[in-house]
């Protein structure tokens, strides 16, 4: 099907011209934070994909968000914390698709590679009522993007690093009037050999990394119409494989296998009318594992429908309904799973100094109706003067996950009996933006959540079973920090974040409760870059407080800060084609550090991209 949209595109098809297209000549996509006010939302710019084109969303996330990130090596499997939270309490979507695991209920950071989207966004805190399950710690928004009346586009990448590191990328779209396509192929490769202090021997002596190989490819198409000035139909397909040897914990010499392989199709239609849009949303999630040649495979289907309307410039509203059903066949069971929601949300602009939302959802799966999940947020501006802005932003809500087929089905130990678990969250924070010759944009936010009937997996004689036993207590500080000047001909911009988190365990101790294992309370990151003419210079940093191990804080593995540098330069042509080129160091100063216990990171690496664009 592709062969025949790229012969329509160089034989420049467009769409009959009694169509007219929509006014702003995109793709319409509705924003994440419509209504999401009081709530902390952070988006990725396209600058910041393009310097971790060769990496993972699980890089980007670690070194540019407050997000921390439990890696199990490189390339190896890494999952998101938000606020203190498990990775299971954290919903990803891909085009408004949810795409975590339905029998293990995360995703793999690590086989989310930056090359295959167009746009990032992630949302803070509970927000069951706005996103639906797992998005109690937070949510992952991903996205491709097509646009109209831009012609031919082309590009190719290849990048070359350290440990074997060898990522190519290709992409190509064309758009007419009514008519947008776009392909994406990519690999992704390493070897990752690399030298290590091994901790497990005497005198730690220091070796290579052994049977930590990966090996990634992938294809995205995205295809858009505009078959009438009324009506919008966009279609997406998304196919990944990753091939990993797993690599082995400091003085093991086990030889694991994993390999991981998703299919994702999303298809959109937009009916636009007075100061509405009416969305028809229809899913497809296969993912399949095989590990050491055991298989399991699992499938969703989701049918989702909303309607956005702005009767009056103060008041939007929207409603709408989702439909999901899974099946999973997995090495010990199989098991089918039904949901569906319904969800209203409403925003009123009292003015331009307040505006205020409310989020309702509710959640029937099985045989078993969730209690209504509410949640409400307030924008409001306490001074605009002049070139400064002070606003402040507060929010509440409810958030839930239904317990994974895992979790119920997994033959022996599953519990079909598990309740789901929940939380309650709010947050407030100020918000400080200042427009002159140094330009600032400053927020803190304050953050509280208790999740109860957190699920945890423990041993019931021989056979591990989940149960429904954990409270936990979270709060903590959030700030980030981006400023803007101008020095001749250099524009330089600063950015820094710090978080502080309590992520507390009430269960076994309520009087002296114990921070969560891997959990740091501290974590910081920061960038410095400068540009002129092309020309840019980058430094930044990112610090990682310690962590303890296990209950009871018996033992800790220290906190680390790592390095990055590098430069690239957009200025080179050749006729039409440009070539832009970049360098980076990473872990600049050769730091040796453990994200978890006993798993071996890499040390100083170096990465060379060159770009051909048309």
């Amino acid at each position: 099907m592709t062969l025949v949209f790229w012969v329509f595109s160089l034989f420049g098809f467009t769409a009959p011209q009694d169509t007219v297209a929509l006014a702003e000549v995109e793709v319409y996509a509705p924003a994440l934070d419509r209504f999401a006010q009081g709530q902390k939302v952070i988006s990725f710019e396209k600058k910041e994909l393009e310097g971790y084109s060769a990496r993972s969303l699980g890089d980007l996330l670690q070194e540019k968000s407050p997000v921390f990130v439990r890696q199990y090596g490189a390339g190896m499997l890494a999952s998101p914390s938000f606020r203190g939270t498990s990775a299971g309490h954290t919903a990803v979507f891909w085009n408004g698709l949810p795409i975590n695991s339905i029998s293990l209920g995360q995703s793999d950071l690590s086989i989310l590679p930056i090359q295959a989207i167009d746009q990032a966004e992630v949302h803070f805190g509970s927000s069951g009522a706005l996103f639906g399950n797992e998005a109690i710690g937070g949510s992952v928004h991903l996205g491709t993007q097509s646009r109209f009346g831009q012609g031919f586009r082309g590009q190719l990448s290849q990048t070359f690093g350290s440990f074997g590191l060898s990522n190519s990328a290709f992409s190509a779209g064309f758009s007419g009037k009514n008519f947008s396509t776009q392909t994406k192929l990519y690999r992704q490769f390493a070897r990752n050999d690399f030298p290590f202090q091994d901790l497990s021997k005497p005198g730690t002596p220091e070796i290579r990394a052994e049977n930590a190989q990966t090996e990634q490819v992938g294809w995205v198409q995205d295809l858009a119409w505009n078959l009438s000035e009324k009506s919008q139909f966009k279609a997406s397909i998304w196919w990944n494989r990753a091939d990993r040897q797993i690599q082995p914990v400091m003085g093991s010499a086990t030889r694991d296998e994993q390999q991981d392989q998703s299919w994702r199709a999303v298809v959109d239609y937009f009916r636009f009318g007075a100061g509405s849009v009416w969305n028809i949303k229809a899913g497809w999630v296969t993912d399949q594992l095989i590990f050491n040649g055991s298989e399991n495979r699992t499938r969703q289907f989701l049918l989702a429908t909303d309607w956005d309307v702005e009767k009056t410039p103060n008041w939007i509203f929207k409603i709408g309904a989702r439909s999901t059903f899974a099946r999973g066949e997995l090495s010990t069971y199989s098991a089918t799973d039904q949901r569906i929601e319904l969800y209203q949300s409403a925003k009123w602009t009292a003015n331009q100094r307040l505006s205020i939302s409310a989020n309702f959802r509710q959640l029937a799966y099985q045989d078993q109706l969730e209690p209504f999940l509410p949640g409400l947020g307030m924008d409001f501006l306490i001074w605009g003067k002049g070139k400064n802005q002070l606003s402040l932003k507060a929010s509440a809500g409810r958030g839930f996950k239904v317990p994974t087929l895992n979790d119920r089905f997994w033959n022996p130990g599953g519990n079909p009996d598990l309740l789901p678990e929940k939380s309650q969250n709010g947050e407030v924070g100020f918000r400080w933006n200042r427009k002159s010759d140094f330009s600032w944009e400053q927020s803190l936010t304050y953050y509280r959540m208790q999740v109860d009937n957190w699920i945890i997996w423990l041993p019931q004689g021989a056979i591990w079973s989940p149960q429904n036993i954990r409270e936990v207590r979270n709060q903590g500080l959030e700030y980030q920090g981006k400023g803007a000047w101008k020095t001749g001909q250099w524009n330089w911009q600063l950015n820094g974040s710090y978080t502080f988190s309590r992520a507390l365990d009430l269960t076994s101790d309520s009087q002296n409760p114990q921070q969560l294992p891997y959990t740091p309370e501290h974590q910081a990151n920061g960038s410095l870059e400068a540009d002129s003419n092309g020309l840019t210079f980058n430094l930044s940093t990112f610090y990682v407080g310690q962590r303890t191990i296990g209950t009871g804080n018996a033992r800790v593995l220290e906190g680390y800060q790592l390095w990055n540098a590098g430069f690239s330069f957009s200025r080179l042509q050749w006729k039409k084609l440009q070539v832009p080129i970049s360098f980076q160091v990473l872990n600049l100063f050769d730091r040796d550090y453990q994200v978890l216990y006993l798993r071996a990171m890499p040390g100083r690496s170096y990465q060379f991209n060159l770009t051909l664009l048309l």
